[in-house]
């Protein structure tokens, strides 16, 4: 009711202004008010949605074996009816949102050849398409789940869908939205597991269900990261929104300095939860009760100013915006010399966040080793902490910023991520490090991080997926069918798009060099032969990706180019030239070193495996001669023990 109240009375209230500013035709308060109370019901399913998967994978502080969501009744019940509604909501959406966006009443969706229309002039019902089909596969594959590490894959599943038709609107227009849209991937989902977590677990507490007192551990903790995550990247997408002018100038100012309180008063009521469970649970559990029933009246109101600020057009709408500026949220204007390329840099949020977060997590797991008197090899650190360096010099400096707008350039970017960068994380070994850094859980509590790990690397599925055949087919596949299709094209155009198309590059590499060099043990292992034949096989393939390329009489992303009109390489043929050049040279010496690297391996593999029998015949523990020689000498006597033979 409350968030339903604050964005009604904003829509109301505004009536037909927001649409004028937007050079649109009023709609009508028929197709407004269905548009913001659809919105309310979809922000709240998909919350209860996000939330109940993840309190099921990660709070639940029930000890025990990790079990699929849907083996606790109360959590598969939650998740289904939440998918469900979300589902409808989102599929009423791709029309009503159609029509609203576009200035026709939604009584016109009907009309012959009005829905293509509107689903063709506007992202929202595209965005709303795939999140209607997020809430379907949490709905499906929820009964079809019978590994924990399922509900983990449901959970990534339903923050696709959360963030779908958050990052097509605001933060894809004006300058700047490169930053507007990495904070929003970032902060949508720490608010709405916040918000899905504390109402989950405070119906529970108010049916009088019992609580471990592990979960209120983990709760805390969670709502302390989702709560710095919130104020963190919710300041950023505020500065990118406002585009310098007062907080009090405009409406969508007034909104957030409300949204910040409202912060601001959740982060010192969860203060009243330090030093919960403490001894007594049945008293944590009681202030936990109430301070949740606050906490989830202070996340409805948030969650009724954001579905308001979405229909009032911020100042960042009407700043003068360049067509690089359109595409990417910045210009690239100065010629990319070498110079340009190494100086002029710009933070790459998503990713430096990411290789932030991935190295401090690596480093507290080795400083966990060593103050337990366990040794990890420095070497290994080494290669981590490169890998997640190339990837910040990578998207972050002028190669990263140029690479949207040069063939050539991209091509360089994309060898980086997805042939150094995996080759450095791979010998990091991440998965041995957190298997030993972390214990397992004692009896009487709750699975840990320890389980965790071990779930994931043993779940079958992600077993099939790294099988040998097939991470060599996607590795190689990804540059004909990325290059070769509209993808690239379409990726480029889009902030959020040419992310997850540099998360893919990184992902295929990583999974193709774990396989190759990795220190982890894959859990299809390979002989080294086996490995030398992968990467040989994949040489001639990148070689020919390149002559093609080179050889080509057609532009790959034409259009876009000459969108860009870009003043310092205006050739494309020539461009795409260096592209397909740099693809075959660059392609190749990459897999020579990993060839170099895994002789190595190999060659030391040999030289312990010899020590280590050396060692074993040394001891004259090792009994094998003895045991030939006993054979021969069976065999010996079964031939001459014949009466029809004769011994020599």
């Amino acid at each position: 009711m409350i968030p339903s109240a604050i964005a009604l009375a904003t829509a109301l209230m505004l009536g037909a202004a927001p649409y004028r500013e937007l050079s649109r035709d009023f709609p009508g308060i028929g197709t407004a008010v269905a548009s913001t109370l659809l919105h309310v019901v979809a922000w709240a399913a998909s919350a209860l949605c996000v939330g109940g998967l993840f309190q099921a994978a990660f709070l639940r502080g029930r000890p025990g074996e990790l079990r699929a969501p849907r083996a606790d009744p109360a959590d598969a019940r939650l998740v289904t009816w939440s998918s469900a509604v979300w589902l409808v909501t989102s599929l009423a959406l791709i029309a009503v949102d159609g029509a609203d966006s576009n200035g026709y009443a939604v009584t016109h969706v009907f009309d012959p050849g009005a829905f293509t229309y509107l689903i063709q002039a506007s992202y929202l019902p595209g965005a709303w398409i795939v999140t209607s089909l997020c809430a379907l596969a949490v709905l499906v594959g929820l009964r079809l789940a019978r590994h924990w590490a399922a509900g983990l894959a449901l959970l990534v599943i339903a923050f696709a869908g959360v963030l779908g038709p958050v990052l097509v609107t605001q933060v894809l227009v004006g300058p700047n939205h490169d930053f507007g849209s990495d904070a929003a991937i970032y902060a949508v989902p720490a608010e709405t597991v916040f918000f899905g977590v504390t109402a989950v677990l405070t119906h529970r507490l108010l049916k009088r269900k019992a609580i471990w007192g592990q979960t209120i551990q983990r709760y805390r903790r969670v709502a302390a990261v989702c709560w710095g995550m919130m104020a963190l990247f919710g300041g950023v997408e505020a500065w990118f929104f406002l585009d310098g002018s007062a907080p009090f100038a405009s409406a969508t100012g007034w909104l957030l300095t409300a949204w910040f309180v409202l912060l601001a008063a959740l982060g010192a009521l969860q203060l009243r939860l330090r030093g919960l469970p403490g001894a007594d649970v049945r008293e944590a559990r009681a202030r936990m009760r109430h301070t949740g029933v606050v906490a989830v009246v202070l996340m409805a109101a948030m969650g009724g100013l954001e579905i308001a600020m979405s229909r009032v057009p911020p100042p960042n709408y009407f700043a003068p915006t360049s067509i690089m500026q359109l595409f990417f949220g910045y210009d690239v204007n100065a010629t990319p010399t070498l110079a340009v390329l190494a100086f002029d840099w710009r933070l790459n949020t998503f990713f430096f966040v990411m290789s932030v977060l991935g190295s401090g997590l690596y480093l507290f797991a080795v400083a966990r080793l060593r103050r337990r008197g366990d040794h990890w090899p420095l070497g290994r650190t080494i290669a981590w902490l490169l890998g997640w360096l190339a990837v910040v010099l990578t998207t972050s400096s002028g190669l990263g910023k140029y690479a949207d707008a040069s063939f050539s350039l991209h091509m360089i970017l994309h060898m980086s991520l997805n042939m150094l960068c995996p080759v450095l994380l791979v010998l990091g070994g991440p998965f041995t490090l957190a298997l030993r850094a972390t214990t397992a859980a004692a009896p009487g509590r709750a699975p840990g991080p320890h389980e965790w790990v071990k779930a994931i690397l043993h779940w079958p599925l992600l077993q099939h997926l790294n099988n040998p055949l097939w991470v060599f087919v996607e590795f190689i596949g990804s540059y004909y069918v990325l290059y070769f299709t509209p993808i690239f094209e379409q990726a480029m155009r889009y902030h959020w798009a040419h992310q997850l198309f540099n998360v893919h590059l990184l992902i295929v590499g990583y999974l193709f060099y774990s396989l190759v060099i990795g220190v982890d043990k894959p859990p299809r292992p390979i002989p080294h032969l086996g490995k030398l034949g992968l990467v040989l096989a994949a040489m001639p393939f990148h070689a020919f990706f390149g002559v093609i390329v080179m050889t080509s009489t057609s532009v790959i992303a034409q259009e876009f180019y000459q969108w860009l009109t870009r003043p310092w390489w205006p050739d494309l043929h020539s461009d795409q030239y260096t592209g397909g050049g740099i693809a075959w040279a660059a392609g190749e010496l990459p897999l020579l070193v990993v060839v170099f690297a895994l002789l190595t391996q190999w060659a030391r593999q040999d030289r312990r495996e010899t020590k280590r029998l050396d060692r074993h015949l040394d001891s004259g523990l090792d009994e094998s001669f003895e045991a030939y020689n006993e054979m021969l000498g069976q065999l010996s006597e079964r031939r001459y023990s014949s009466p029809l033979e004769e011994r020599p």
